[in-house]
């Protein structure tokens, strides 16, 4: 059983004058098994949480404590962050060109559990998963997501996940710019990943349509950087019918107080 724990975290984005807060004093526990999903507004800080505790060197920790299995995530290197546990799919994915997918996923592999797998078995696996995530087999030998359209950098994202088995996974948007069988193809993939591990995972989204597919144990209202309102799966019906107007006049009418 994996924990990763988020106590009172802080962030900040910029240096002197023009450093802002953005995160603002967020607590989260997500447990092995357990589905968490995170809902709101665009600038909200959503991407914020997932990138601090990735490592993103772009963002600043002014406060509290990030740990996974008590240990001090924010103390690590962002390759240590990985090996330890943590993944992150990125709303964005950047391009790597002159590094195939498949040399990209074998050495990733090889990185995390500190040796290469076994080449036979691990083109067999890469294979069944690329099947089920409906990719050509021809996808692996094209350059990181160079060209890659919006549906396969995300198939890819899951391919990651898939492969590398960590114990939280934080999926920063991954619904983005999918078409209803991409949508479909992703989702099912981190449900096969949830059925079959212990895997804890954190589902950063604005809309609910990835919640059809994918039914979260919690879902958590993020408003101005922080939790507005946490409850289950009823929650998001509600935000589906009431959007995040209440929570904004809510958060502005606290900052002005």
């Amino acid at each position: 059983m994996s924990v990763l724990e988020i106590r009172d975290l802080h962030v900040s984005v910029g240096e002197g004058d023009d450093a802002k807060e953005i995160l603002k004093g967020v607590d989260l526990t997500v447990r092995s098994g357990e589905t968490h999903a995170i809902m709101g507004p665009n600038g909200s800080g959503k991407s914020t949480l997932a990138y601090s505790i990735a490592g993103h060197p772009k963002y600043t920790i002014t406060g509290g404590t990030v740990t996974l299995d008590g240990e001090d995530v924010l103390a690590m290197s962002v390759d240590e962050r990985a090996r330890a546990g943590l993944f992150l799919a990125m709303q964005y994915p950047v391009e790597v060109p002159g590094v195939s997918v498949s040399n990209f996923l074998r050495t990733a592999a090889t990185a995390i559990k500190g040796e290469a797998p076994k080449l036979r078995t691990w083109v067999k696996d890469v294979k069944s998963e690329m099947d089920l995530l409906e990719m050509d087999s021809a996808f692996a030998e094209r350059n990181v997501n160079e060209g890659f359209s919006g549906g396969e950098k995300k198939r890819h994202e899951i391919l990651q996940m898939r492969l590398l088995k960590p114990a939280i996974a934080i999926l920063d948007e991954t619904d983005s710019g999918l078409d209803v069988d991409a949508l479909r193809v992703v989702s099912e993939g981190v449900n096969r990943a949830r059925s079959e591990s212990e895997i804890g995972v954190l589902l950063i989204t604005h809309y609910t349509r990835i919640l059809r597919y994918i039914t979260p144990d919690f879902v958590h209202v993020f408003v101005d950087g922080r939790i507005a309102e946490e409850g289950g799966p009823e929650l998001a019906e509600k935000l589906e019918n009431e959007g995040y107007a209440a929570y904004i006049k809510g958060s502005k009418e606290t900052a002005q107080a």
